[in-house]
């Protein structure tokens, strides 16, 4: 992926003073480039859930095209345990200057769902039926990245639920939240 969110562009724009040749323009860019996703669901009927995802962290398949659009990784993987990584950017941001509340929705719900995906036998699948996130602090690019970190509570027979927090490096702590997911058979159909 191609970041450039951070560099101001360079454009004929007037000065105060009508000069064009040092202005700035305010406009910021970022290129996003992503994998074809069908190849992760392609991978993931013959794997299971910490196996798919290994290797996805390992660079065996690609992330999904979510992770290259807001930044944000697998760190850390175990057995109903998933860290995330989030790079923080200006490109996140709400009109009120901070990291917008859904893209800490989406990296906390990520990293819920993968802690519950890494318990599953190959063929079963996940999706999230509710997810509850409390916002703590205000998260902005003073914080170069912060991490989610999820755990596993409990996984049953149709349903799984699960914890996270997300902290930046030095613990604060910018958010939390929960997920019950609908866990389904191999067949596609809940158990």
């Amino acid at each position: 992926m191609t970041d450039l969110a951070s560099a101001p562009v360079q454009q004929p724009a007037l000065t105060a003073d009508g000069d064009t040749a040092n202005a700035v323009d305010p406009t910021r860019r970022r290129v996003v480039e992503w994998s074809d996703p069908s190849v992760i669901t392609a991978a993931a009927p013959g794997l299971s859930g910490i196996e798919l995802l290994g290797r996805i962290a390992d660079g065996t398949l690609p992330p999904p095209p979510v992770a290259n659009l807001i930044g944000m990784d697998i760190e850390s993987l175990e057995i109903g345990h998933a860290v995330f990584g989030l790079t923080v950017g200006e490109h996140q941001y709400n009109p009120i200057g901070s990291v917008h509340g859904g893209v800490i929705s989406t990296v906390l719900d990520s990293a819920l769902g993968c802690a519950i995906h890494s318990t599953l036998a190959p063929g079963q699948g996940y999706t999230t039926l509710e997810l509850k996130v409390n916002f703590d602090r205000a998260l902005t690019t003073r914080v170069e990245r912060v991490r989610a970190e999820a755990e596993v509570v409990t996984v049953g027979r149709r349903v799984a639920t699960a914890n996270a927090r997300l902290t930046g490096p030095d613990g604060t702590l910018y958010a939390h939240a929960s997920t019950t997911c609908l866990v389904f058979d191999p067949t596609g159909s809940p158990s």
